[in-house]
């Protein structure tokens, strides 16, 4: 489901959810309850923290942060502030938007699991291969592409602490 679904099931603004997603706006109970109803939660569920989380292959959660030929999912728990992990699966030519952009994070760190990733900087292109990692600023300004226009490739992003 995409922000703007939830938004427009809700009755909420797509900048609301997003800084509720984000941990940055304070929702009245109201809110709160209208975004469990949509996304099919039960709001105890929001302040009961998991000790322990297991997210079975393909079943994160899906999540959409305006890339273009992708998908995306939540591997860490909405409840973990101290990491965020998303596996990405793009397909050729896949992308994260012309757009340099940044995140609300400390240190951004990718892992390509397969086929290749191109990550824009300001000042740098790097081009990453099934095995290689990087690392960088999440405040640094970028983007990224799969570099292959036919071929997929899958990726694994940490953000710390969690955007």
């Amino acid at each position: 489901m995409t922000m703007e679904q939830v938004a427009a099931a809700s009755g909420l603004t797509k900048g609301f959810i997003s800084r509720l997603e984000r941990d940055s706006a304070s929702p009245s109970v109201a809110s709160l309850v209208a975004v469990c109803e949509v996304i099919g939660l039960r709001v105890g569920a929001l302040f009961d923290p998991p000790e322990t989380a297991v997210v079975r292959a393909g079943a994160g959660k899906r999540i959409n942060f305006g890339a273009s030929g992708a998908v995306e999912r939540l591997l860490s728990p909405g409840t973990q502030q101290q990491i965020e992990v998303i596996h990405t699966v793009l397909e050729g030519a896949g992308h994260g938007g012309d757009e340099l952009y940044t995140l609300d994070c400390d240190t951004e760190f990718v892992y390509v699991v397969g086929g290749s990733l191109e990550i824009v900087l300001e000042d740098q292109q790097v081009t990453l291969a099934a095995g290689d990692a990087m690392t960088f600023p999440g405040r640094t300004p970028h983007t990224w592409r799969n570099t292959s226009a036919t071929e997929p490739a899958e990726v694994l992003w940490v953000m710390s602490p969690a955007p």
